[in-house]
């Protein structure tokens, strides 16, 4: 009977000391997991500030700060003009308000960038004190590559609230298209000859076993047998060794 009830006793015991020992696992996981997370804060409004203390305010926080954008405003120079998140907001420490700074009011005129290259333009934007936007490009006859053939905002525009020109820059006349012709099961040569007579030019030629082909025989081709393809796409054949 005396050993019965110190058994009970040792496992009352073991017992104990596993749910004492899950309760102190649990707490240490939770403890690490807010620990990882960090602590929440209400969002700083910063807005109307300048740079250095907007930064020393959300510092402050435990909180970082990214410069997006800069645009003219009426605000002085390196004043926050936007932030997001906004004011407020409760964010985890170590996160980062994005913030958008001040030019200062609008000073320049839009110039004429059209029918100048694209490096022409931006040296011109630079030298206003502005800055090149979105590049957008499209085959456009008669016109020569590489020469911008639409801005926005319009030259001569001065009511503008960001220094970013964008352009459209012409890459010159579409080149001739093909229709990708079929090559698999031909020899090199005869397979060279075809993309020859239709504009094409071979740009990639790898070996690869094929024990049912013919050696010498063309067993894979990049693009396949009837794309839309110019002079300067890129042309991938694979050959039986």
């Amino acid at each position: 009977m005396v050993l019965r009830e110190r058994l009970q006793w040792i496992f009352r015991m073991a017992l104990l000391l596993f749910i004492l020992s899950s309760v102190a696992f649990l707490s240490a996981l939770t403890a690490m997991r807010f620990a990882v997370q960090g602590r929440e804060v209400p969002m700083p409004d910063v807005v109307g500030k300048g740079a250095l203390p907007a930064q020393q305010i959300l510092h402050g926080r435990g909180v970082g700060m990214k410069v997006e954008d800069r645009i003219f405003s009426n605000l002085p120079v390196d004043t926050v003009v936007r932030q997001s998140p906004p004011p407020n907001m409760r964010v985890k420490t170590g996160q980062s308000a994005h913030v958008v700074l001040s030019l200062g009011p609008q000073k320049v005129t839009i110039p004429q960038l059209q029918d100048r290259s694209l490096r022409a333009a931006q040296v011109e934007l630079l030298r206003g004190g502005m800055q090149l936007g979105e590049v957008s490009s499209a085959y456009l006859p008669s016109d020569v590559a590489d020469t911008v053939t639409g801005q926005d905002p319009a030259p001569g525009n001065t009511e503008v609230t960001g220094p970013h020109v964008n352009l459209l820059v012409t890459l010159g006349p579409r080149p001739a298209a093909y229709v990708m012709p079929e090559l698999i099961g031909l020899p090199i040569a005869e397979a060279q000859a075809k993309l020859g007579s239709a504009g094409l030019r071979l740009s990639k030629l790898t070996p690869q076993p094929a024990p049912d082909a013919t050696a010498g025989t063309i067993v894979a081709q990049t693009p396949a047998r009837g794309q839309r393809v110019d002079s300067s796409s890129t042309i991938e054949l694979q050959v039986a060794e």
